[in-house]
């Protein structure tokens, strides 16, 4: 499995940058999440993923992938519709999963070329497909292409991150601008942070730990 590639640059960077980063790194230690460098296989898992549990999720990749013989866009484009759902995938979802294969195979998207793209080129490009939205895209910059500098407002984990950290009841995107002014160029490194504080159960013990006497 590889795992997001950061290290003391970046961590330096967002500590002597802002407060509450230097004490969510000093607590949290290095975060690690898992990528997939594979974008359309990244894509197909993001779409299965839609609005299901994580477990169910894993269910229908492992049919899919047992299906087609591994997952690229070669062995989804010998897949029919039906086949496709058989795995699992409910008809909009495989529309476009389908949909996807066929734009590279006709030479609508390369996919092979999103990695030397910026990040708005690659977000135009992907939300070109039916079924791939703005947030989509913004996932794909970071857990398949590993762009260092990825801030989603659409993400409401990281909001809600960012609304833990900074002891926030709300969170304007006037506000969320200026957060990503002061965190750039490492805005995914702290995303993995805001993220993490998100999904804790404990996590005021992260920011307002009290100094033994």
């Amino acid at each position: 499995m590889e795992i997001f590639k950061y290290g003391e640059t970046e961590k330096n960077h967002l500590r002597f940058s802002d407060e509450t980063m230097n004490r969510l790194i000093g607590s949290l230690g290095h975060v690690e999440r898992a990528v997939e460098p594979d974008i359309f296989k990244a894509l197909v898992s993001s779409i299965i993923s839609q609005q299901i549990s994580t477990k169910a999720a894993e269910t229908v990749k492992e049919r899919l992938s047992q299906k087609a013989g591994g997952i690229s866009v070669e062995s989804i484009s010998r897949l029919s519709f039906e086949e496709l759902r058989s795995c699992g995938l409910s008809g909009r979802k495989a529309e476009y999963i389908m949909g996807a294969a066929r734009a590279s195979i006709e030479g609508e998207v390369d996919f092979n070329a999103l990695y030397s793209m910026d990040d708005q080129e690659v977000i135009d490009t992907l939300v070109s497909l039916k079924g791939v939205g703005v947030w989509t895209a913004e996932m794909m910059l970071i857990f398949s292409l590993q762009r260092p500098n990825v801030f989603s407002y659409l993400d409401l984990g990281i909001r809600r991150g960012i609304m833990r950290a900074y002891g926030l009841k709300e969170l304007s995107k006037t506000d969320f601008e200026l957060l990503r002014a002061k965190l750039s160029p490492y805005c995914t490194v702290a995303s993995l942070y805001f993220w993490k504080l998100a999904g804790m159960d404990n996590w005021e013990s992260v920011l307002y730990e009290e100094e033994l006497i």
